[in-house]
């Protein structure tokens, strides 16, 4: 997938809309981060930081990307955004709802200076219903889509699972998708057009697996449901050394594979079994078991027919063979190591550009291009207007 030829503006700050543009970038893209006069993204600054003296996070998701100062509270610094938005593909933001119509910034002002504008909004509840102007974190998002109650820990437990940047993470994922779809829409003919994605419709989609009961009269409740504990053959199991295993021989060929490998045969005729106390036999036997042996012991021993599986630490999971075999994580000669894009493709950029732009850097390069000379761009920087 190569999109060389797509610009976009990028209004986004932090992490959601950054890993958006980032994967987007990765493509091929050209990214313009618009920040403000001010601080800008202040991702540049938050702890820990990397070897470039920025911060981790904004390294990580603002590579190879452009960017420009701009004022967008003066008259003046919209203008010149107004100048950007004519030769851009996209503009993408994650204000709150309301605050670009503020700004002068919202889809129905900037299809006056370009028609074909795909312009895509991102914020934790979308631009309608009671919640729209709510600000949010993952947990907000999470918690509202229920999915709360997919994890069998306790809900106090919760800030401390990865996993809870779902809302950021995949409201970023979908964003990247909802532009890519709008270009292709716009490419098959059908002019430009404005997306409103909301993290927790995002989070709600990922209930899936949950979502029918849930639709149709009953109450999913975590190690309640098939996906979420209810079965012992689907389930997390500790290990002698405190750390974690993954069973998931949830078809019954991997039951009997895992049995057969333990030297449990006896327990084999117990899958499916809905009888409650046969359920919690076979799971006090399999906590037991675990308990007997080190993780890596298991891991040893198990074969791959068994679906078994470490539960791993951030550093364990980025050092995995297999995401090295896949390429996934980008240890630049240039750059700090980084997570890379996410999919493999036979016509996919070669010679990414791992740096990180300066707060402003392009400015004066990007307003030159939309037709600013020496002297207008020095009068807008002594107004304020830029940077």
């Amino acid at each position: 997938m190569q999109l060389d030829s797509v610009r976009i503006l990028d209004l986004s700050r932090l992490l959601p809309g950054p890993y958006a543009t980032q994967l987007l970038a990765d493509a091929g893209a050209d990214v313009i981060k618009i920040e403000d006069t001010d601080a800008g993204d202040y991702a540049r600054y938050t702890p820990p930081t990397t070897e470039r003296d920025v911060g981790a996070l904004f390294d990580g998701v603002n590579r190879g990307k452009r960017s420009v100062a701009l004022d967008l509270k003066s008259e003046a610094g919209r203008e010149a955004f107004y100048d950007l938005v004519a030769d851009a593909d996209v503009v993408f933001e994650q204000f709150r709802p309301g605050v670009a119509d503020r700004l002068e910034i919202d889809y129905e002002t900037l299809v006056e200076y370009n028609e074909e504008l795909v312009y895509c909004s991102l914020s934790g509840y979308g631009g309608t219903g009671p919640y729209a102007e709510r600000a949010g974190h993952d947990l907000n998002y999470v918690g509202v889509a229920g999915l709360l109650d997919m994890t069998r820990e306790d809900e106090e437990m919760a800030p401390q699972i990865p996993g809870y940047q779902i809302g950021d993470l995949g409201g970023g994922l979908f964003a990247a998708f909802s532009i890519v779809g709008g270009l292709l829409s716009r490419e098959l003919g059908n002019g430009g057009e404005y997306v409103d994605v909301a993290m927790t419709d995002v989070v709600a989609s990922f209930s899936q697996a949950i979502s029918h009961e849930a639709l149709t009269g009953d109450n999913p409740r975590p190690g309640e449901t098939a996906l979420t504990g209810q079965f012992p053959w689907y389930d997390v199991y500790e290990t002698a050394d405190g750390r974690y295993l993954t069973l998931a021989a949830l078809e019954p060929k991997f039951w009997t594979a895992f049995c057969e490998e333990i030297g449990r045969e006896d327990l084999t005729d117990l899958h499916g079994t809905d009888d409650p106390a046969e359920l919690e036999a076979v799971r006090e036997e399999l906590e037991a078991l675990f308990a007997t042996r080190t993780r890596d012991d298991w891991l040893d021993e198990l074969s791959d027919e068994t679906m078994t599986g470490p539960v791993c630490t951030p550093a364990e999971a980025l050092e995995h063979p297999q995401l090295e075999a896949r390429g996934l994580v980008e240890r630049p000669d240039d750059a700090p190591p980084r997570v890379g894009f996410p999919a493999l493709g036979s016509n996919a950029p070669e010679g990414r550009d791992e740096s990180v732009p300066g707060h402003g850097e392009h400015t004066d390069e990007l307003l030159a291009a939309a037709g600013y000379d020496a002297d207008e761009r020095a009068a807008l920087r002594d107004r304020g207007a830029i940077r």
